[in-house]
Order: C-alpha cells, then sequence, then structure tokens
C-alpha cells in the first residue's frame, strides 16, 4: 500500500499466511471460472445430500423401536455424512488438477 494507509488485520494475516506458504514452499494456483464454478457446484450438490439424509435421519429416528434401533440409525448417519463429505472432496481435488468428471 503506497499511500501510507494502515493495513487492516485481514490484510495483515493474508500476508503472514502468504510468507507462511512461500516459506513452506507451498504453490499457489489461480482457479478459472469453469473451475470455480465446478467447485461451487460440488459444494451444492454436497449440501442438498447432506440436507435429504437430515430428513430422512429424522424420519427413520420417529420409527425406531428400540435403543439398539436408534444405535444403528445413528451409526448409518454418520457414516453417510462421512461418505458425502469424501466424495465432496475427491470431486474438489479433482476439479482443482482440471480432471473432468
Amino acid at each position: 500500500m503506497s499511500d501510507g494507509a494502515p493495513k487492516s488485520a485481514y490484510e495483515l494475516a493474508m500476508e503472514k499466511l502468504k510468507r507462511q506458504d512461500e516459506a513452506a514452499g507451498v504453490e499457489t494456483v489461480e482457479l478459472t471460472s469453469a473451475q470455480i464454478d465446478g467447485i461451487a457446484q460440488a459444494r451444492k450438490t454436497y449440501e442438498a445430500r447432506v440436507a435429504e439424509c437430515r430428513i430422512l435421519h429424522q424420519s427413520a429416528l420417529a420409527g425406531a423401536a428400540d435403543v439398539q434401533a436408534l444405535q444403528e440409525i445413528e451409526a448409518n448417519h454418520r457414516r453417510d455424512l462421512a461418505r458425502f463429505a469424501s466424495d465432496r472432496d475427491k470431486r474438489i481435488e479433482r476439479i482443482r488438477r482440471g480432471e473432468t468428471d
């Protein structure tokens, strides 16, 4: 900033993170607009799947008859959420690398 104005805390933090990345040898890669759109779509798809899963989870909880059934429903729900997150992260990584689906 050549105008002498003080930097915001955000600007100072971003500069510090940039210096840390440079020291660690991290390369910055500019994403194309298509990649940005693809990543946004992957996140929207994930959010929709999670919302649907939560609705189905609540419905299943309402119909559970005993503690064992509740535990199984909870375990399945956690597994589904983890799978969705993993799928999302893999898709985003493929998009960042420039691979097509």
